[in-house]
């Protein structure tokens, strides 16, 4: 097994799981969408010396299937965080346990074997994910639940998409680009929404934006593009549920989020249902192998 692609997507697990905490403190000070585009901003500048430097990384800003993941996952940033403004950071991280199901399931619609393993999975998160959003115990409102399901799916469009994605030299061209992308797709969305973003926030808001463009966003997306096309489908699923789990830890130890009995028992079948998806899928690939 590739060792520097696990160690790649441990990585992307741990920086996308800092972005539900980080957003929380910067959401004090301003609004979900504003908060997004910052971002990406600071990502994009961040992002704009690999997507520009070579010919071949700017020839990328012609590729529809580039361009489509790159509004697409701005989009799901801004449903996703516009649910957090409505939910705990524990409940949000929960939920984010659902996505190696729901990747299970687009990979059926896309003719790849699907273990009866990884349906049982699949029905176990979702009952872990119905569990939650039906009781979210004044951890949310169902809105904000909502919308973070929302964009799980939004999400998993983007996977769906970048597999599409034209084969480059450069590891981080692609990451890059859609950071710049994600970005111009982003501000016509939140100027319309709340206007021009308020910038004479915070040091600490600004610190966690900062820290969100560089670590949770563009870090963690060229991490996980790295490892993810490196080991199977089923491997890189496995690594989505750092995510959720840090995202759950920091919630209930710094932010100080009351864990239920009902976000508890939705958090456990999440995350082992989605870790049965993972393992039927290896299975899978294995009885195929042979």
């Amino acid at each position: 097994m590739n060792r520097f692609a696990i160690l790649a997507l441990v990585l992307a697990g741990l920086s996308w799981g800092l972005g539900f905490p980080l957003g929380k403190l910067v959401l004090r000070e301003t609004d979900a969408a504003h908060m997004v585009l910052l971002r990406f901003a600071v990502a994009a500048v961040a992002a704009a010396p690999f997507a520009l430097w070579t010919a071949e990384a700017r020839a990328l800003f012609r590729s529809p299937v580039v361009l489509l993941a790159g509004g697409l996952y701005g989009l799901a940033f801004m449903v996703q965080f516009e649910g957090l403004a409505h939910v705990s950071v524990t409940l949000a991280a929960l939920l984010v346990g659902a996505m190696p199901a729901l990747i299970a399931v687009s990979a059926r619609f896309f003719g790849e074997r699907v273990s009866r393993a990884s349906w049982a999975g699949v029905v176990a998160a979702t009952l872990g994910a119905s569990l939650i959003a039906g009781k979210p115990d004044g951890a949310g409102s169902p809105l904000g639940v909502a919308l973070s399901v929302a964009s799980l799916f939004v999400f998993l469009a983007w996977l769906i998409v970048m597999r599409r994605a034209p084969k480059v030299q450069a590891p981080l061209a692609i990451p890059a680009v859609t950071m710049i992308v994600a970005t111009a797709a982003i501000l016509p969305v939140a100027w319309l929404m709340h206007g021009p973003p308020k910038l004479d926030l915070s040091p600490v808001a600004w610190s966690c934006i900062i820290g969100q463009g560089v670590v949770a966003t563009l870090l963690a997306t060229a991490a996980w593009q790295y490892g993810s096309a490196r080991v199977g489908a089923a491997t890189a699923g496995v690594f989505i549920n750092i995510e959720p789990l840090m995202g759950a830890v920091i919630g209930v130890m710094l932010f100080g989020d009351h864990l239920t009995l009902a976000l508890f028992a939705g958090g456990l079948l999440i995350l082992l249902g989605s870790f049965v998806v993972v393992l039927g899928e290896g299975k899978a690939d294995k009885v195929e192998a042979v």
